[in-house]
């Protein structure tokens, strides 16, 4: 086993370390060393811009409306249009391309 034999110091406020400890706890280490060694060495920071997913948030939002309205006329007409179907269904096909877009991204995280 190699020898570690170099050091690092670095200065925390009172309330990084407090975040530092509570993480540690989180993942049950209590070497402060070997967690710091650890997130050095293996660890990464992830920002996610989630502005994507809240698009489509909203758009599933606006399709279940307008299928709950359609429901409802058909209940009580006996029959709906073809052409509020037809919207529907051009809706729910950009929903699916933004998803497949947002997976692929996804993905490509390393």
């Amino acid at each position: 086993m190699e020898k570690r034999n170099r050091q690092m110091h670095f200065r925390l406020t009172a309330s990084e370390m407090e975040r530092v400890e509570a993480k540690m706890k989180e993942l049950g280490i209590k070497s402060l060393c070997a967690y710091l060694r650890k997130m050095a060495l293996d660890g990464y920071c992830v920002k996610l811009d989630l502005q994507d997913v809240k698009e489509l948030v909203s758009l599933l939002r606006r399709c279940s409306n307008n299928l709950n309205q359609y429901a409802k006329k058909a209940n009580e007409n006996g029959s709906i249009y073809e052409a509020d179907i037809k919207d529907l269904r051009v809706r729910l096909d950009e929903i699916w391309d933004g998803v497949k877009e947002i997976l692929e991204r996804l993905a490509g995280i390393s």
